[in-house]
């Protein structure tokens, strides 16, 4: 609410949504007044200072901010210190500013103070931005558009060390969710960017099932269009070869929760693309996850094994379903929480079970139970030296030289 006006956002006739308002006290919904059609880009939301609203809208992968004046009705757009994820938020509605919080793939968290009258940005007096070595200050990104398996242009998001020779003799990681309309939005990750500074190209597909591009891409690749989401996945991983940023003996994925479906069905179905992966309590077993303690609840998401539609969408789903006898898998590592609430641990866990007595490439097929984790914890030695064993264990079957076994020599006695 500013003054007599209700604002709010519809998807009403836009499916990438538009900001609407009424007066009040009589509000008129049916008859409101449009005051930020519907664009090429998703309108995420809005939040108000004393004369302005700021309007927040997604590309699929960055934010952009655009200002409507109360007072005169005008939209401008804003042109933030940096491309990434942009938050805002208004203190005092009093006075014209705002806390503007912007982040990237190579650049860290950075809070400024926004003068919407002025259109400039200042330090934030409360909260500074972390110092990084100076190898992380060259990371570059590359945001690039891949043809899916139906012809649909799947955002990238690829972040590498500068000077990268895109020969085919990079190790690669990638890692994606596509599920509840949740996007792999920019952000910096320290766990990550160890590696990128490493020589390690990282690769964020936007796959179907996420939110990226809407409400439309979210349910592209839901219950029966759940395929999409893993074929997206695969879809990436054969550009950073075709492209020579990788090749398949030295490419990894990793999926984490409902992630889980993503890169089970993405190495049942093309085991020949990855050196490695990681179901990071994963849900790798889709038709009995209603039967779980946290499985009812997700019904509206994946489906239910009562209804004939949905239970073949949910078999097309299960990881463990899909591992064939004497198939030549992956490296895999099966990660569960032991007192995980969400993802109960024998989902990732009969995923591994069914893989160690399938696999025919003598490869490792290990499961890790984490007796000091659920789903995830606030306790960050357990979750770095979670992380610190799943990325030496993909770098280690990538064959990244920092992370091979050391040989031992014998010293013969005289």
């Amino acid at each position: 609410v500013a003054g007599n006006k209700a604002f709010a956002i519809t998807h009403k006739g836009a499916p990438k949504r538009k900001l609407i308002s009424t007066d009040l006290p009589f509000p008129d919904w049916a008859n409101a007044k449009v005051i930020a059609p519907e664009k090429s880009m998703v309108l995420e939301g809005f939040t108000r200072c004393k004369d302005y609203l700021l309007i927040r809208y997604s590309d699929g992968i960055n934010n952009h901010f655009f200002k409507y004046n109360l007072n005169t009705e005008k939209t401008t757009e804003v042109k933030l210190p940096f491309s990434g994820s942009a938050f805002a938020s208004c203190m005092d509605t009093k006075t014209n500013e705002y806390l503007v919080a912007v982040t990237s793939w190579n650049k860290p968290f950075t809070e400024f103070v926004f003068n919407a009258e002025t259109d400039k940005f200042s330090a934030s007096p409360y909260n500074q931005t972390p110092v990084y070595p100076d190898e992380y200050g060259d990371l570059v990104v590359e945001e690039v558009e891949v043809k899916g398996h139906d012809g649909v242009m799947v955002p990238l998001s690829i972040i590498y060390k500068k000077g990268l020779k895109k020969d085919g003799s990079n190790v690669c990681l990638m890692e994606s969710y596509g599920a509840y309309g949740f996007g792999m939005l920019p952000y910096f990750s320290a766990e990550l960017n160890s590696l990128a500074i490493k020589g390690v190209v990282i690769a964020i597909p936007h796959v179907r099932g996420g939110g990226e591009k809407g409400e439309e891409w979210y349910k592209a690749g839901y219950k029966t269009t759940k395929p999409n989401t893993w074929k997206d996945f695969i879809s990436c991983a054969e550009y950073l070869i075709k492209n020579g940023y990788t090749q398949a003996s030295k490419l990894s994925g990793t999926g984490t929760s409902a992630g889980g479906i993503l890169i089970t069905r993405a190495i049942t179905e093309r085991p020949d693309l990855f050196a490695a992966a990681i179901c990071n309590v994963g849900c790798a077993n889709a038709l009995r996850l209603e039967f779980s303690s946290n499985g009812p609840v997700n019904i509206p998401e994946f489906g239910t094994v009562t209804d004939s539609v949905a239970c073949k969408a949910l078999y097309e789903m299960d990881g463990m379903q899909h591992v064939k006898k004497g198939v030549k898998y992956p490296a895999i590592m099966g990660v569960g929480g032991w007192t995980d609430p969400r993802v109960v641990v024998w989902q990732p866990g009969k995923f591994v079970a069914a893989a160690q007595q399938a696999s025919s490439s003598g490869k490792p097929v290990l499961m890790k139970v984490n007796y000091d984790n659920g789903h995830f914890t606030e306790d960050r030695e357990v979750t770095f030296a979670n992380f610190a064993d799943q990325y030496a264990f993909l770098m280690w079957q990538s064959g990244h030289p920092g992370f091979q076994v050391k040989k031992e020599t014998t010293v013969k006695r005289p």
